[in-house]
């Protein structure tokens, strides 16, 4: 499953520093979800269309191997990687939320987007989060996949199970 990051894994905002450092905001609901995928076994993957070191230390805090940035054809690294993990894109998922995003998500076996992403990526994607983008949509999004996968109630067990009990 791989994600875009501005209006995916953030609310779309842009800040810059005076220094021209950018800075974004990640939320840990989120986090945790990716996380959650990766324990049940699912490669998770960032593409995203700019280039920041955040994100980069971001992807490195969550374990994910796979991050590409600066990407113009996001469907192409897609293959790339699929190819890499001998995968098929129908075997795929990728979270987009606006029109650069659409030829990778219609394309793999599983899209979705935020509630408050672009009407053109809501009307093509087949699961669209009660969530905005950075407020928690990614959860939702690897919640429901793991669901789906008869996954979900065993990655939550062990926050549900107290020593001695």
């Amino acid at each position: 499953m791989a994600f875009d990051v501005d209006g995916v894994l953030t609310d779309g905002s842009l800040y810059y520093t005076d220094q021209g450092i950018e800075i974004k905001a990640f939320n840990t609901l989120d986090g945790q979800g990716l996380k959650m995928l990766q324990q049940a076994g699912i490669t998770v993957a960032i593409i995203t269309g700019r280039s920041s070191r955040c994100v980069e230390l971001r992807a490195q805090n969550l374990g994910i191997r796979h991050l590409f940035q600066a990407v113009d054809n996001k469907l192409e690294v897609m293959n790339s990687l699929l190819t890499e993990l001998d995968l098929g894109l129908d075997e795929a998922g990728y979270m987009g939320d606006d029109v650069p995003d659409l030829l990778v998500m219609t394309a793999c076996g599983f899209s979705a987007t935020a509630s408050d992403s672009h009407a053109l990526v809501q009307s093509h994607a087949l699961f669209t989060s009660g969530r905005c983008g950075g407020r928690g949509a990614v959860r939702e999004v690897c919640e429901f996949i793991l669901e789906a996968q008869g996954k979900l109630a065993g990655t939550l067990a062990p926050y549900l199970t107290t020593a001695g009990r």
